[in-house]
């Protein structure tokens, strides 16, 4: 009797450089004996909506979005972004703006980078600003700079672009983080359906771990698919990109990394901002 062929589990992360270096082997099939993937590509705010409405069977999300899906979904203890000296920037014309009562643009409301700013604003602005405008993340910076919005929160790459626009970095909300709690910010994480089933979500645990371990051991293995997808990129700033963002959390979490999710979520629940995580829900599995 023959068995169906196992579909391609589908897998959805963005095209930027540290989430193609991170799936490249798994994705060209060079893990041996992990689980095929079917690749769909998407900016953070899309995968976001995409699990909040339990679409595809792993997706690279924002850890802001955990408490809206954990239900359904699982955080992988690998393959994410977390670090230290790499938060989002909040972005002005001048170097001395008051952001009290301003308009601020953000590319999510369901974004770690929109929790760390409001955890920032609390602490700062007594005042508060004036209003939020969602736009996309490209959009952002020549909005400020065009004086359409006070401040821009911005993430990525735009660290090492900004100067280009004439902006200045107000406030570093990664820093800000650090200094108030000692922990690293976590940023991206990689959730998977609990209805895969324990052996299939260790295999993917595992899958992830040795891809991005591949391309740490051949990082120019890895190079073709991160240009392929990096749209106009410098290759200089998308190798800053990836040594930024992909590090030893990137290969497990550990106990800082747990711990800065948790008390991440902690405080935005106590701000209000989320739902508040149960004792157990980043338990693995």
């Amino acid at each position: 009797m023959r068995h169906a062929a196992v579909p391609p589990l589908r897998i959805a992360y963005s095209p930027c450089p540290n989430d193609t270096f991170v799936f490249d082997a798994w994705a060209h099939g060079r893990v041996p004996g992990a689980p095929e993937l079917d690749v769909t590509f998407a900016d953070i705010d899309i995968t976001n909506g995409m699990a909040e409405r339990g679409e595809l069977d792993v997706l690279k999300v924002s850890y802001a979005v955990l408490p809206w899906v954990l239900d359904e979904y699982t955080l992988l203890p690998c393959g994410g972004a977390l670090g230290r000296g790499n938060g989002p920037l909040v972005l002005t014309r001048g170097p001395d703006t008051d952001l009290t009562g301003g308009t601020v643009a953000v590319p999510s409301e369901r974004s770690t980078a929109y929790l760390l700013f409001r955890l920032w604003a609390a602490d700062v602005l007594p005042g508060g600003v004036g209003r939020i405008v969602v736009m996309p993340f490209h959009e952002i910076m020549p909005a400020v700079r065009d004086g359409k919005v006070d401040a821009g929160l911005v993430i990525h790459e735009a660290r090492f672009t900004y100067q280009d626009y004439g902006l200045h970095s107000l406030a570093d909300m990664g820093e800000h983080w650090e200094s108030t709690t000692g922990l690293p910010i976590p940023l991206g994480a990689i959730i998977a359906k609990r209805n895969l089933g324990a052996d299939t979500l260790q295999a993917l645990a595992e899958s992830a771990r040795t891809s991005v371990r591949m391309a740490w051991d051949d990082p120019e293995t890895s190079r073709p698919y991160v240009r392929a997808h990096a749209q106009e990129m410098d290759p200089a700033v998308a190798e800053q990109h990836i040594a930024l963002y992909v590090n030893e959390f990137t290969a497990d979490l550990g106990p800082d990394g747990y711990a800065a999710v948790r008390g991440l979520l902690t405080r935005a629940a106590d701000e209000g901002l989320v739902p508040p995580l149960s004792p157990d829900a980043l338990t693995f599995g």
